[in-house]
C-alpha cells in the first residue's frame, strides 16, 4: 500500500480517540521533554478504563498527571519541578537510573509497551523523524506493541537513528503547537568567571559534551574564538548554534558520525529548533550510544562539562538532592565521568558557585548532607571548579583534595572548613 495511502488509514481524528488504542495493564513510555506528546498526555486521564497501566516519563515539561495510581502510575526517571512535589505526595516514583542504561532497564520491566512521542511530519520516503529526540524511544520501537505519535509541523525534521516508518505505527493525530523552549536563564558574575576558566581549559581540537544552564552558556561565550571543536553530546542547548556560526566547531573527532555533531535529545529555542531541521550535520543518537562509557572512553582530548550541588572533602558530587531530598536524577553525568577517566587525555570537569542561599551555605562541605545521594564517586571526579579556581582532585592523596578544595571555597568559609578538616584529621 502507497504511503500516503497508509498516512490516511492511521489518521485519528483526536487526542480522545487515539489513548483509548491503550489497553489496561500496558506500560506507556513518552520521550523526554520537547519530544513528550502535549495532546495525548492532556487526554491521557480521559481515558475511563485504565488500570493497572504505568507512566514512563523522564524531565517531563508538564504538571503531574492528576489520575488514580490504581489505574495509572507514574513513574519518573529525572525529576521536574512537579515532580519533586509529587514524589513525596506519593503521586509519582523515581526510577533510579544512569541515562545510558534506561532502554535496557525498560525493556526488562516495562510489559506491553505502548509508545507516545511527538514527530515531524512525515517525508516522501513515509518516515516521520522523533525530531528533538531519540534518547531510550527509538531503541524500545521495535519492542513496542503500539506506537502514537502526535504529529506536529514545529517538530524539526531531524537525522541519525530516530526514524519511524508510517508502516510501523498504530496511529496518529495531528496537532501543531510551539515546541517547549528553555527558559532564559542570566548569567551571574560567577558563571562568566566559571565560564572562563573553564574554556581556558578547552583546547582546540577538544571534543565536549555540555549541556544547557547559566554555566554552560557562559562557558560557550568564551568558546567562540576555538577552533576544531567536535560536539559530542547528550543535550543539544541553544548556545551551540552560535560556536557553530563562530566557527568553532568542526565535528572532525566524532565517533557515531565523523562531520556532525551528536546527540539524544535537543532543548533550546526556535532558533535551534530551525538549525537542527534538515540539517545533517546534526544527527541524533539512541541514550544506549550517546552516553556509552565504552564510546565515550575511545575519543581522544574529551572535555565532559557537568555541575553539582556539593563537593565534599573525599571529592565525592552529590547532585541530585538537596538537604537529603531528591531533586533531580543521575542523568548522564556518571555516563560521561566514567567515559571521560578512561579516556586518552580525557578532562572530567564539574562546576558549582562556592555558596547558595545568597552565599549564607557553603558547597563545598566535610560531609554530604544526611540523604544525599552520591552521583560521582571519589573515584571518577576529575577536576571541581568554583568561581575562586580549579581544584584537580584526581591523583590527589585526601589532605591533598581537602587542600585544593578548601582553596576553591568562599573566602568566608575556608576558616571553618579547615577547623572541620582538622578534626576529621585530614590536616
Amino acid at each position: 500500500m502507497h504511503c500516503l495511502e497508509l498516512l490516511e488509514r492511521k489518521r485519528i481524528d483526536t487526542a480522545q480517540e487515539a489513548v483509548l488504542l491503550i489497553k489496561p495493564n500496558e506500560d506507556i513510555i513518552v520521550p523526554l521533554a520537547v519530544g513528550e506528546p502535549p495532546a495525548l498526555m492532556s487526554d491521557l486521564p480521559s481515558h475511563k478504563t485504565l488500570k493497572g497501566n504505568r507512566l514512563f516519563q523522564m524531565l517531563s515539561l508538564r504538571p503531574v498527571i492528576d489520575v488514580e495510581p490504581s489505574k495509572l502510575k507514574i513513574i519518573s526517571m529525572f525529576l521536574n519541578k512537579d515532580e519533586r512535589r509529587g514524589f513525596y505526595e506519593k503521586e509519582l516514583d523515581l526510577l533510579p537510573n544512569h541515562f545510558s542504561d534506561v532502554p535496557s532497564i525498560l525493556e526488562e520491566m516495562a510489559k506491553e509497551i505502548v509508545i507516545m512521542a511527538t514527530v515531524s511530519p512525515m517525508d516522501n520516503d513515509g518516515y516521520f523523524s522523533l525530531g528533538t529526540n531519540c534518547d531510550y524511544i527509538y531503541p524500545l520501537i521495535k519492542k513496542a506493541k503500539k506506537i502514537i505519535f502526535e504529529v506536529n509541523n514545529e517538530m524539526p525534521y531531524t537525522f541519525g537513528e530516530n526514524r519511524v516508518h508510517i508502516t510501523e505505527i498504530d496511529g496518529f493525530i495531528e496537532n501543531h503547537v510551539s515546541l517547549p523552549v528553555t527558559p532564559d536563564i542570566p548569567i551571574r558574575e560567577e558563571d562568566k568567571i566559571i565560564g572562563e576558566t573553564v574554556a581556558q581549559m578547552i583546547n582546540n581540537g577538544d571534543t565536549l559534551q555540555i549541556g544547557f544552564g547559566a554555566i554552560p552558556n557562559a562557558i560557550m561565550n568564551y568558546l567562540k574564538d576555538h577552533r576544531d571543536l567536535t560536539i559530542f553530546t547528550e543535550m543539544i542547548p541553544d548556545k551551540v548554534v552560535e560556536l557553530f556560526e563562530a566557527g568553532a566547531i568542526s565535528n572532525s573527532n566524532n565517533p557515531l558520525q565523523k562531520g556532525s555533531m551528536t546527540a539524544t535529545f535537543a532543548f533550546g529555542t526556535k532558533k535551534l529548533y530551525d538549525f537542527m531541521h534538515n540539517n545533517k550535520q546534526v544527527q541524533m543518537f539512541p541514550v544506549n550510544k550517546t552516553n556509552d562509557s565504552r564510546v565515550i572512553s575511545q575519543i581522544e582530548q574529551l572535555v565532559t562539562i557537568n555541575a553539582t550541588i556539593e563537593v565534599d572533602f573525599l571529592g565525592q558530587c552529590n547532585s541530585e538532592s538537596i538537604g537529603g531530598r531528591s531533586y533531580s536524577s543521575t542523568g548522564g553525568q556518571g555516563d560521561f565521568g566514567i567515559g571521560a577517566r578512561m579516556a586518552r587525555s580525557g578532562k572530567g570537569i564539574i562546576c558549582l558557585h562556592s555558596t547558595a542561599k545568597n552565599g549564607t551555605i557553603s558547597k563545598i562541605v566535610p560531609t554530604l548532607a544526611k540523604g544525599s545521594v552520591v552521583t560521582t564517586s571519589k573515584n571518577d571526579v576529575d577536576y571541581i571548579v568554583t568561581e575562586y579556581g580549579v581544584a584537580k582532585l584526581r591523583g590527589k592523596t585526601i589532605r591533598e583534595r581537602v587542600e585544593a578544595l578548601i582553596q576553591i571555597a568562599h573566602p568566608n568559609f575556608r576558616a571553618e572548613l579547615k577547623l572541620e578538616a582538622e578534626k576529621m584529621g585530614y590536616q
